[in-house]
């Protein structure tokens, strides 16, 4: 099944979705306004909304809420995005100047103080205490995964287990709070509500780990940031991790002052040191290997289009170039 596929299964739910997304990025601040549609309207392929729509509907949900939890899910995704560009000082996202490259520093960071605020706001709405329980969780979890990935930066010494901390807190929590939400407005028992959340939370280790392999395996234009932003970063990622650990000791050293001093003056012997080894491919592997482990939780959920649907989210996780 292909992402467009998926999407058409519930094109009349996403369009409710972004309507409402529209709606609610409204302010009397034109700035706000100006900033938010800019990133919102950016081209996202918008799959953490994706995934709650699907989950609820793959429990039967026939109510609205999970329109607004996928609403306040893109709003949290947004205003990280926002966040991180600066902390990392990026110009470029899905092929479009950064907030920050186009308003600057302090427009990005506030603007995106407004969307967390206006995620809370709508959450209260929703009127459930354990909707507010989850998705508080995740936020503070997501904040904790940034400030992990900051400690990282420029430290050779990071191991796998440091990333896959880093990449569980910063993606795949709210990956999994998505999924768990659709079980929660649905009544769901426990076991089938602990079964969407370990299908979210691997799939989002999926989806970052194919996400840092891009960086190295991709062209910009695919991917829609620049070669090597994570190598400019200082920022060790799996393949860098893995090709590290898989290289002779003169590369082993090179990757290593890459790590230290950041930029991408070397970038040509980086790619050359990744390509040598098997950390592309043992990343992807790695990432394979959560996909399957995510479709497998599917199988507490009853047959159905949706089902399929989630399954194949978890697919396109791993096949995709973007």
């Amino acid at each position: 099944m292909e992402f467009t596929s998926i999407r058409e299964l519930i094109e009349p739910d996403l369009k409710a979705t972004d309507a409402l997304i529209l709606d609610r990025l409204s302010s009397d601040v034109v700035l706000i306004n100006q900033i938010g549609h800019y990133i919102v309207n950016s081209g996202g392929k918008r799959l953490r909304p994706v995934i709650v729509l699907l989950a609820a509907r793959a429990l039967g949900y026939q109510g609205s809420a999970h329109i607004d939890l996928a609403a306040i899910v893109e709003f949290i995704h947004t205003a990280t995005l926002l966040h991180d560009d600066v902390v990392d000082d990026s110009e470029q996202r899905r092929n479009r100047d950064t907030a920050n490259a186009v308003w600057g520093n302090a427009a990005s960071v506030l603007v995106g103080d407004f969307l967390y605020s206006r995620a809370f706001e709508m959450m209260v709405a929703v009127d459930s205490m354990r909707v507010m329980e989850v998705l508080s969780h995740a936020t503070n979890r997501i904040a904790e995964g940034e400030v992990l990935q900051l400690l990282n930066c420029n430290d050779p010494d990071t191991d796998e287990q440091r990333y896959r901390e880093v990449i569980l807190r910063k993606t795949a929590t709210l990956f999994e709070a998505g999924a768990r939400l659709g079980a929660i407005i649905s009544g769901a028992d426990s076991a089938t509500e602990e079964a969407l959340a370990a299908y979210g939370l691997h799939l989002g280790m999926a989806f970052q780990m194919i996400d840092d392999a891009l960086d190295y395996g991709s062209s910009g234009v695919d991917i829609g940031k620049n070669l090597g932003d994570d190598l400019a970063e200082g920022k060790p990622t799996l393949p860098l991790i893995r090709a590290i650990d898989q290289s002779d000791a003169a590369t082993r050293d090179m990757l290593r002052g890459v790590i230290e001093n950041g930029g991408t003056e070397r970038i040509e012997e980086v790619l050359q040191a990744i390509e040598s080894t098997d950390a592309i491919a043992y990343t992807a592997r790695l990432a394979a290997d959560e996909a399957a482990i995510a479709k497998q939780a599917l199988d507490a959920l009853p047959a159905s289009s949706f089902r399929n649907a989630l399954a194949a989210v978890a697919d396109f996780s791993v096949d995709r170039s973007f």
